[in-house]
């Protein structure tokens, strides 16, 4: 993305590696699609902490199948784009599940952390289909998070509503 490009040619050690050509930055831009072979893939602008660059979700086309990948976001109601409706254009939907809920993070106070918690995102799509709703993956998972442990009463709720739990080796075929 555009800032991110100017970050890396304009900060070290990053600007070193653009250089000596050690890497070479490929441009994107927001809602233009990359070719890469059999897949497509497309850069959305999500709100996020965008301190140093932008920070974007992706859609990615494959010759079967179609998935969203947003490993970071604001709160959902802070992004124009409705989720539910999203989610009901692919087959994957990896959402960013950070934190569980509120009160995960003792003597911190998480209005101030900008992700949406599981329950508010299982909150905002509850009017889902159970088809459309077991689409949906949670990933990037915070150490706290209590979905990472399988048996846990919070992992065993995301799963009776529907939803998903994406683990170390998921794969998705696209």
């Amino acid at each position: 993305m555009p800032r991110m490009t100017r970050f890396l040619q304009t900060n070290g050690p990053w600007s070193q590696l653009v250089a000596y050509k050690n890497i070479v930055l490929k441009p994107l831009q927001d809602n233009e699609a990359q070719n890469l072979g059999h897949l497509k893939v497309t850069p959305f602008l999500v709100p996020h902490r965008d301190e140093y660059s932008e920070t974007v979700g992706y859609r990615i086309v494959g010759p079967n199948h179609s998935a969203i990948f947003i490993p970071d976001i604001n709160k959902w109601h802070e992004w124009k784009t409705d989720i539910a409706q999203l989610v009901k254009t692919v087959d994957y939907a990896l959402l960013d599940g950070g934190f569980f809920a509120d009160g995960e993070l003792p003597g911190r106070d998480m209005s101030l952390i900008p992700h949406p918690f599981v329950t508010q995102t299982m909150e905002t799509l509850k009017h889902l289909s159970r088809e459309d709703r077991n689409k949906v993956w949670f990933i990037h998972l915070n150490h706290t998070n209590p979905l990472l442990n399988p048996d846990s009463p919070e992992s065993r709720k995301v799963k009776s509503e529907g939803f998903n739990i994406a683990i170390e080796g998921s794969r998705f075929g696209l």
